[in-house]
């Protein structure tokens, strides 16, 4: 009579070792998981600093940063233009203001404030005016920020001799054709009817180099290009961006534009070289001023300047092509 009574407190133990068991095992499960997931994210971090190392850029910050950019200008030309003047103007706005104040850090006196309204006031001017109105707004702005600079002389805070002085009316100058009147194209060519797509095109080639001298220079990157000028740039990654720009030419042509696949070629070959230029000035710019970034504002990339030096003097050459072809 007394054997149930007996089996149930066994039956009782058995049930408990199981529990017990399944929640070691459980146990032992979740710290698998989180150990996998430490060690994830530790090779992630590992091939970040080896990336970063390598390009001297925070990739997954660069990516977003881009991509951001890309959707806000390619947003702008595709639904309202005007939009595009307005976007281009802010991001002209704060590029000619780090310049100068990059161009201030290195001893040259150059006015950021007049220099920022004055590159702001060429980029309504190329979109509503064009031709001759544009260009007497360009040589008002350069007047505008040198008079600035001759009148601040005469204040205490901003004496210098004759030969500093001309120096920095010269920065001065530099800073207003170096970003806003080279930036001015992109929005004079904007505002042609169907210039939008050449606009965008442009765009998309000179992303396309980037990402190709990116990509190619990363993986099979040996041979530097420039090392005075800009360690970090190989030839390997030169190839890549000329690939990926006479490829992206000859769909922005066939797809966009509407133009023969052999302007393709000549267009991603115009965008590759002016890029490169941009890039490689934009270092020399750097290297003289003793400076890794032109500034901070943006994670991953360094400053706007940063990003736009490619598509610069690219919206220029994208004009001068929209003017003999299209």
């Amino acid at each position: 009579m007394t054997e149930p009574a007996e089996k149930a407190p066994a039956k009782k133990s058995r049930s408990r070792a199981k529990r017990e068991e399944l929640e070691a095992r459980a146990h032992l499960l979740e710290e698998e998981f989180r150990a996998q997931i430490a060690a994830t994210r530790a090779q992630i971090d590992a091939t970040n600093v080896k990336i970063e190392a390598r390009t001297g850029r925070n990739l997954p910050l660069a990516i977003l940063i881009g991509i951001g950019l890309g959707v806000l200008l390619i947003g702008s030309l595709i639904f309202v233009k005007s939009l595009f003047m307005i976007f281009t103007g802010a991001l002209i706005g704060f590029t000619t203001f780090e310049l100068a104040s990059a161009l201030r850090f290195a001893g040259r006196d150059v006015p950021r404030w007049p220099s920022v309204v004055a590159g702001l006031a060429m980029i309504p001017a190329a979109f509503y005016l064009g031709g001759e109105g544009r260009w007497l707004v360009v040589l008002g702005a350069i007047l505008f920020v040198a008079v600035w600079r001759l009148a601040q002389s005469l204040g205490k805070n901003h004496q210098a001799n004759a030969q500093d002085l001309w120096k920095d009316v010269a920065a001065g100058t530099f800073v207003q054709v170096y970003v806003p009147f080279l930036a001015s194209f992109a929005v004079l060519l904007a505002a042609e009817d169907g210039g939008e797509w050449w606009a965008l095109g442009f765009l998309l080639i000179v992303i396309s180099v980037d990402i190709g001298a990116y990509a190619s220079g990363l993986s099979f990157g040996k041979h530097p290009m420039a090392p005075r000028i800009s360690p970090k740039k190989t030839w390997e990654g030169f190839a890549g961006s000329v690939l990926a720009a006479l490829i992206a030419g000859v769909l922005v042509s066939l797809f966009m534009l509407n133009e023969p696949w052999w302007f393709g070629l000549i267009f991603g070959a115009v965008m590759v070289f002016t890029g490169t230029i941009g890039d490689l000035t934009e270092s020399l710019i750097k290297r003289d001023l003793g400076i890794k970034d032109i500034s901070t504002w943006l994670p991953g990339h360094g400053g706007f300047l940063d990003r736009l030096d490619s598509i610069l003097p690219s919206s220029a050459a994208a004009y001068v092509l929209f003017v003999i072809f299209s």
